[in-house]
């Protein structure tokens, strides 16, 4: 009995909190990530983006919980959206959004399944998922296959934007791969927590792999009660 309630606070822990669901549009939070998503649009405006990565520079800087809910207002959009879980060491997409896990990436990778056999639905209108599936023993060496080339070209066929949750950058090569791969990276820092020279390195990191960085999301960053957003949304409720 005690090893099932650890088990399912484990769960609990590795859900990432969904701040952007229609119960939640009002919130200051919400209103925040449809301004990320506006930001995304206009970074390039004589280039279409589809493919993004999120990362971090190290773990528990909130890469999984930023990517999440900016899938989900690229969603509430009426755009096509595919979440992908590209952290194939530490993966947490299947929690939050309470799917199995059992077929993912890395059974895609392996050539073990097709795409339409490991895309899931979810619970938010034209949000589509891929978990991570098996976690793999050489992950950097599948997402540098040629078969992830591919993979990519089929993922922008069928849909209009396909995030991914990378690992950190400082970790593993994972998301130094796939940036070269994909047409923006979104860097997410932790407010108060992530140091200087970590974030130094993780720019020179992407920047080395030809990563096209189009920003930084600064997480957890706690609005004070004279800030206009703040009054606005405590009198709009």
């Amino acid at each position: 009995m005690a090893g099932k309630k650890k088990q399912k606070h484990a769960i609990q822990t590795a859900a990432r909190k969904l701040v952007t669901t229609e119960e939640n549009t009002r919130s200051i939070v919400s209103e925040q990530f449809r301004t990320l998503r506006t930001n995304i649009n206009f970074s390039m405006p004589d280039k279409e983006l589809k493919t993004f990565i999120f990362t971090s520079t190290s773990p528990g800087e909130g890469k999984s919980t930023v990517a999440a809910n900016t899938a989900v207002v690229f969603a509430q959009e009426g755009k096509k959206v595919l979440l992908v879980d590209a952290d194939m060491r530490k993966p947490t997409v299947h929690y939050t959004f309470h799917l199995t896990n059992t077929l993912g990436l890395s059974s895609l990778l392996t050539r073990q399944e097709n795409m339409i056999d490991v895309v899931k639905p979810s619970e938010i209108e034209n949000l589509k998922i891929i978990t991570c599936g098996p976690i793999p023993p050489n992950p950097a060496e599948l997402i540098g296959s040629k078969t992830m080339e591919r993979l990519l070209e089929e993922m922008k066929a069928h849909f209009d934007v396909i995030i991914f949750d990378a690992p950190p950058v400082l970790s593993v090569a994972d998301a130094q791969i796939l940036s070269n791969k994909c047409d923006g990276t979104i860097l997410v820092l932790n407010a108060g927590e992530t140091e200087k020279t970590g974030l130094v390195k993780a720019k020179e990191s992407l920047v080395s792999s030809n990563a096209n960085i189009i920003g930084v999301v600064l997480n957890n960053f706690e609005l004070n009660k004279d800030h206009y957003y703040y009054q606005y949304y405590a009198s709009a409720e």
